[in-house]
C-alpha cells in the first residue's frame, strides 16, 4: 500500500508507524483507519517490535470530525466494526509487541488505540481524555473493553462520565499506561526500549502476549491450561536454549527471535 497519511520505517526489527495527519491533530479519517492497520498487520509480520506515535503536537485527537459527512446518515456501527474494530483486532493479534509512543494529546479514539497497544509510554506533556461524552457519545475504539481493566470500574466510570483531561503523569499513577517520561528523553528513551524488545526472545513475548491478552476471559483452570501449552512451546525455541547456556555461561544472551 502506497501511504499518504502515516509513514512506515522498519530498520533493525523495529517498525515504525507515525500517524501523519498533524494539521488535524492525526485525527482519523477513513484513509487513515486503513492505512494503520495495514501497516499493524504488515509489521507484525516482518519486524520483531511495532511502535505507533503520532507527528507533530499530538498523538491522535480521534475521530477526524470533518469527514464524518451528513450527521443523518452517519453509521457509526457501522463504522466501528468496519473501520476501528480492525485495527483494534490487528494490533491485538500481532505475534510482536506493539508499543504507543504517546507524544501528545490522545483523545476520543486516538486514546483508546493507544491504550490498546501493550504497552504505553507517554512524554510527560502528553495527555489523555475520553472525550466521547462531550458530544452525546460512549467510549468506543476499544474502550470500555480497556478501561475498567486497565484502571477498574470505579475510574473507567469517572473518566467516561467526566470527559476529563489526564495528564500523562495521571495516567502513569493510576496504571492506566505502562509509563510516563520526560519531554527531554521520550524518544530517545520509547526507542531504547523498542530496541530491548527487539533484540528480545520474540518468540516467547508472542506467547506472553496471547496468555495475558486470554487470561481475561479465562477461569483459572483455563488459564493453567493454556499456560502450560504456551510454556512447552517456548521450552522448545532456540532462544529457550540460548538463554540458559547463557545464564550458565555468565554472558548476555543473543536471541535471534526463534
Amino acid at each position: 500500500m502506497d501511504y499518504q497519511t502515516i509513514t512506515s520505517d522498519l530498520q533493525e526489527g523495529v517498525a515504525i508507524i507515525t500517524l501523519c495527519r498533524a494539521d488535524v491533530m492525526n485525527s482519523f479519517n477513513t484513509q487513515m483507519r486503513a492505512e494503520l492497520c495495514h501497516a499493524v498487520q504488515e509489521a507484525g509480520r516482518n519486524a520483531r517490535v511495532v511502535v505507533i506515535t503520532g507527528e507533530g503536537r499530538a498523538f491522535s485527537a480521534g475521530q477526524d470530525l470533518g469527514d464524518t459527512g451528513n450527521l443523518n446518515d452517519l453509521n457509526l456501527e457501522k463504522l466501528l466494526r468496519d473501520e476501528y474494530s480492525p485495527i483494534l483486532r490487528a494490533i491485538s493479534e500481532a505475534p510482536v509487541p506493539v508499543i504507543a509512543a504517546v507524544n501528545g494529546v490522545a483523545a476520543g479514539a486516538g486514546a483508546n488505540i493507544a491504550l490498546a497497544c501493550d504497552v504505553v509510554i507517554a512524554a510527560e506533556s502528553a495527555s489523555f481524555m475520553q472525550a466521547f461524552s462531550k458530544i452525546g457519545l460512549i467510549p468506543d475504539a476499544g474502550g470500555t473493553f480497556a478501561l475498567p481493566r486497565k484502571v477498574g470500574l470505579a475510574k473507567a466510570m469517572g473518566l467516561a462520565l467526566f470527559a476529563e483531561k489526564l495528564t500523562a503523569r495521571e495516567a502513569d499513577q493510576m496504571g492506566l499506561i505502562w509509563e510516563a517520561v520526560d519531554d527531554a528523553s521520550f524518544e530517545a528513551h520509547w526507542r531504547a526500549r523498542a530496541d530491548h524488545l527487539a533484540t528480545g526472545p520474540t518468540q516467547a513475548f508472542s506467547r506472553i502476549k496471547q496468555a495475558l491478552r486470554e487470561s481475561l476471559g479465562n477461569d483459572l483452570e483455563e488459564q493453567l491450561m493454556l499456560e502450560a501449552r504456551l510454556q512447552g512451546q517456548a521450552g522448545k525455541t532456540r532462544d529457550f536454549k540460548e538463554g540458559v547456556l547463557a545464564f550458565l555461561e555468565k554472558r548476555p544472551a543473543v536471541f535471534e527471535g526463534r
